[in-house]
């Protein structure tokens, strides 16, 4: 029976000590170094726009990719890599304009407020630009 209750003090110290330490690494920042993006997209009316559409990808240009904004405007990005990114938010056919060149470092979390804007709203440059992407 003495050798029973030795085994479970020991089986739960040692369950006990695997929780503690997966916890704190799952708790700690991405060991690769990675980076979140957050943010909100406001529309023409000074409002949260729900469900809208953000896209971004490396101010190189590689790999597009797009997530959309919760209930309350916002939108978060988990994961990326330390880079530049260009960023547009998008809803019911109305844009942002570009945010370009936002750098994210190693571990860092970055906020950006990406605002709708109507067409007649953007300047002549932006509009030419957004034709040729």
């Amino acid at each position: 029976m003495k050798r029973l209750l030795y085994f479970l003090i020991i089986f739960a110290t040692l369950l006990t000590t695997a929780l503690v330490a997966s916890r704190s690494v799952l708790a700690s920042p991405d060991r690769k170094g990675r980076s979140v993006l957050t943010g909100v997209v406001i529309g023409p009316n000074d409002r949260p726009v729900a469900r809208a559409a953000v896209s971004y990808q490396s101010s190189g240009g590689n790999a597009a990719h797009a997530v959309h904004t919760d209930a309350h405007g916002r939108f978060t990005i988990p994961r990326l890599p330390a880079d530049n990114y260009d960023l547009r938010a998008s809803a019911n056919g109305i844009f942002s304009e570009w945010e370009k060149n936002v750098t994210i470092h190693n571990g860092e979390t970055r906020s950006v407020t990406l605002h709708l804007i109507y067409a007649k709203q953007m300047p002549k440059s932006a509009i030419a630009a957004s034709k040729i992407k």
